[in-house]
This record gives C-alpha cells, sequence and structure tokens, in this order.
C-alpha cells in the first residue's frame, strides 16, 4: 500500500502530518514512496532507523550525485549549484562546519540573549502601540529572527526585505526559474557585501570569516557567499516558521498553554515538545552510495532516500501518545534538527529565540487570541518548510 503514497503532501491540519501519510504510520521503518516525477524511492518513518542512516557514511548529502532525488519541479535547477554545508559530504563538509562552529556554541548564543530580548521587546511595544490587533508572522515571527540573525552575521537590517523576499523564491518558487534567479540575486548581494566589508570590516560572524579565511586564502569569495547564503536564510526562515506556527498550536491548545503560563520554567521543555511535533523541516534528502541492509530491506547504491521528520517524530515506540502535545514527556531525541553530521549548526539559537519569543509574547499579551478562522487561515504546502503564510491575532 505505501508504494501508492506520494511524496511530498501538503497537511491538512499545519501542525500534523499529512493525513495521506498515514499509511506510512506504524508499519515497517522504511516504505517506498513515489515522487512528482515518478521516481520510486525510500520514505524512513522509523525513529531508529532514521538515526542510523543519517549517521551513515554511505549516504550522500551531494544534490550533484546524477541519483540524488529532487522532490519537486522547482528543486532540479538546484542541482548543477554546489551547495554548501548541507549539500556536501565529508572531508569537504567537516571543514566547512569547523569554520562556524565557533559563531554558533552555546557562549555566543547565552551571550546574544539579551540582544534577542530587546529585540522582542522592541517588536511586541510597536505592536501594542498600533493594536489590538496584528498580523504577527510580518510584525514579529519574521523580524525577531531575521534582526537576529543580520546582527550575527554582520548584514544590514535595512536589506531585510531583499534577502527575505529572495529567501521566500529560493525556497517556495513557483517555478525553477525563480528558484535560480533567487541564488543568483542573494549570491550577488553578498558579493557586493563581502567586498565592502573588505574595506570596511565590522564585528560579525561574517566579518570574522573575511579576515580568518578569506583574507589568508583558506577559502574564496565563492565558497563564503555559499555559506553566507545558506546562514542567512536558514537562520531566519527556519526560526519565523517555528515561532508563527508554535504561537498557532499554542493557541489552538489553550490547556498546554494555560499550564505553560502558570509554570514558565517549563518553557525550554516546552520548545524541545513543539520542535518534535511541528517538524517543521520535513522530508530530508539522501542518495545511497553503498548497499545497506537495515530495516528488514537493502537500499541499493543510487536509490534515493527521504526522511519523514514529521513521521519519524510521531513513532510511538520512541514517544507514548505521539499525536499529543505534552510538556512532561521523556526526552525522546526528536530529529527536528536533523541527526548526524548535518545535525542543524543553529539549533542552539533557534532554542533561544524560540524560548525567549514565545515567553514575552503570551506574558505581554495574556488575552492573545486568533482574530479569524483557524480553517481558513493560510499555511505553508508540503513542499517547503512548514509554517503559517499569516497569523491574524488580537488581544
Amino acid at each position: 500500500m505505501s508504494e501508492t503514497v506520494a511524496f511530498p503532501q501538503d497537511r491538512t491540519c499545519p501542525y500534523h502530518p499529512p493525513a495521506g501519510y498515514a499509511p506510512l504510520r506504524g508499519g515497517r521503518p522504511l516504505s517506498r514512496v513515489t515522487l512528482f516525477d515518478g521516481r520510486s524511492v525510500w520514505v524512513v518513518t522509523g525513529h531508529a532507523e532514521a538515526r542510523a542512516l543519517l549517521s551513515d557514511g554511505r549516504l550522500s548529502a551531494d544534490r550533484e550525485n546524477a541519483a540524488f532525488p529532487m522532490p519537486t519541479p522547482r528543486f532540479k535547477g538546484l542541482k548543477v549549484r554546489r551547495a554548501a554545508l548541507l549539500g556536501v559530504d565529508d572531508p569537504e563538509h567537516n571543514t566547512q562546519r569547523r569554520m562556524l562552529i565557533p559563531g554558533f556554541t552555546l557562549k555566543r548564543t547565552a551571550a546574544l540573549r539579551p540582544r534577542i530580548r530587546a529585540t522582542v521587546d522592541r517588536l511586541l511595544d510597536e505592536m501594542v502601540a498600533a493594536g489590538p490587533r496584528a498580523e504577527l508572522v510580518g510584525a514579529f515571527a519574521l523580524p525577531v529572527p531575521s534582526m537576529v540573525i543580520c546582527a550575527l552575521l554582520g548584514v544590514p537590517y535595512e536589506d531585510h526585505e531583499f534577502f527575505e523576499g529572495q529567501s521566500r523564491r529560493l525556497l517556495r518558487g513557483p517555478e525553477a526559474a525563480d528558484v535560480e534567479d533567487a541564488r543568483r540575486q542573494l549570491d550577488a548581494y553578498l558579493v557586493g557585501l563581502i567586498g565592502r566589508k573588505r574595506r570596511e570590516p565590522g564585528d560579525g560572524l561574517l566579518d570574522e570569516l573575511i579576515a580568518q579565511r578569506l583574507e589568508t586564502g583558506t577559502i574564496d569569495v565563492e565558497e563564503l557567499v555559499a555559506l553566507a547564503v545558506i546562514l542567512l536564510v536558514a537562520g531566519h526562515e527556519t526560526t519565523a516558521n517555528m515561532i508563527s506556527l508554535g504561537t498557532f498550536t499554542l493557541l489552538r491548545h489553550p490547556e498546554q498553554l494555560a499550564e505553560l503560563r502558570a509554570e514558565p520554567t517549563l518553557m525550554p521543555t516546552a520548545v524541545e515538545e513543539l520542535m518534535r511535533f511541528l517538524s517543521i523541516a520535513d522530508g530530508m534528502l539522501r542518495v545511497a552510495t553503498e548497499d545497506i541492509e537495515i530495516g528488514g530491506v537493502t537500499v541499493r547504491a543510487d536509490d534515493g532516500i527521504v526522511f519523514s521528520t514529521s513521521v519519524i517524530n510521531r513513532d510511538a515506540a520512541v514517544f507514548a501518545e505521539p499525536d499529543a502535545l505534552d510538556w512532561h514527556r521523556p526526552n525522546g531525541h526528536h530529529v527536528a534538527f536533523g541527526f548526524g553530521i548535518h545535525q542543524c549548526l543553529g539549533q542552539n539559537l533557534a532554542r533561544a529565540e524560540m524560548e525567549i519569543a514565545l515567553t514575552a509574547l503570551f506574558e505581554r499579551l495574556p488575552g492573545l487570541r486568533l482574530a479569524a478562522d483557524p480553517d481558513h487561515i493560510p499555511f505553508k504546502p508540503g513542499d517547503t518548510i512548514q509554517g503559517m503564510v499569516e497569523l491574524p491575532v488580537a488581544w
């Protein structure tokens, strides 16, 4: 039955896996699904198998590999482009990651917390002054991580409308030409920014990479631009979607929200549970470079593999009552940030932004509520990072 399941599919509820994935749940940990072009690939839905495969050096993230699976037509054009960090394998991946690790340590994230809180407070001040209604994505969920990643990298926030717009096109198209053009425009913007920073250095992570890596000849401009694109796009898109969808989910679960308000110290564990429950980055892609025996099947060399994060994080063998939102759930090691060598580099920063943004939002606006029929509030399709397109609220 699972061979007939198409992947990816749109969610019918923004915080639950697509209803069409039901045949994939509770069965074999690896099944077959069909991509848009008719190609049959493996989908991984078992938690243990996902962690094992994501740590397996016989899987490749290199989308220049001719056998690498592509989930939608618009991403096919990106196969010919070198993708830094997320789309390269070791040893190249390890070299790039080691360059960036100092910028995303717990210590550096802790130092950023006051700045994140100040950003959150300023945006909430503006919302309250303009209230008592707002569109939360544009007024809060997107500006918080956008301002933070700009501060971290040393990218001028006054350019945010440009790079946010290009990020949307890069991730959502709608056509392959839009994706390719967005990448070209982001590349050109960052080449110009790096040139200015070489003449007039600042104090961001990008400036550090220019001084320590570019000027020393460790990397060239093209590789630095590729790294900067990943950091800039991923650094605001993912967290913005978590804040918007997390807020929507909390407003749709009043008992859990009430408990969180009564016990604010639960927020760090609540953020972990929201990460598991929402699984916004659904559908990590790999290709096998050798035959692999796992989960009772043989994955052959050149087979495409999709990791359905939303199903993996609802594996009942690991998470009791997986479809429930539970702040007291034992740590089940969700894979919302991935696993293995490609596990999200910015997860410490994402956690901090989520904790600070959601805590302040519900403290400052105790009467926060949805300002539209929840069934008619638009959310994103299944072939991109999950989140709310818009989120009308009132207080």
